[in-house]
């Protein structure tokens, strides 16, 4: 149950992101709101991994292909979110104004949310056909 959480926590949190550097900072709320679900889904992606780690089955065949798959774009979408992060803590930290740095995290942000929408789909794909047999 606890997948979902980052796949909603990112993906809004992304929307967030967009609609704050659409105002142009009119609005500060849509940025640390942003900001919060962007720590939040970080976190919750790295305890999802783990969970997925300690608690799936190994699969053998194209089932076994799918799940090293999402494993790698798991992994992917992690370690984006954790650059995305920090370096959105070291933007607020050093205070930097500059739009490059917003474009940054922006880019970023979106590849993690390509990365963690086709984790998703993968897992999907893994629990519907292969665990529960669909």
């Amino acid at each position: 149950m606890t997948v979902h959480f980052p796949i909603v926590l990112i993906i809004v949190g992304f929307l967030f992101y967009l609609l704050s550097m659409i105002l142009k900072n009119k609005e500060t709320c849509f940025f640390k709101t942003a900001f919060t679900l962007m720590i939040l889904g970080t976190f919750a992606a790295i305890v999802c991994y783990f969970t997925g780690e300690f608690f799936t089955e190994e699969f053998n065949g194209e089932a076994g292909d799918i799940k090293e798959l999402h494993e790698v774009f798991a992994k992917i979408s992690i370690f984006t979110m954790i650059i995305v992060s920090c370096l959105q803590i070291f933007v607020l930290v050093k205070g930097y104004k500059n739009a490059l740095w917003k474009w940054l995290v922006f880019i970023l942000y979106f590849m993690a949310v390509i990365s963690i929408s086709i984790t998703g789909l993968l897992g999907g794909h893994l629990v519907y056909y292969y665990m529960i047999g669909i």
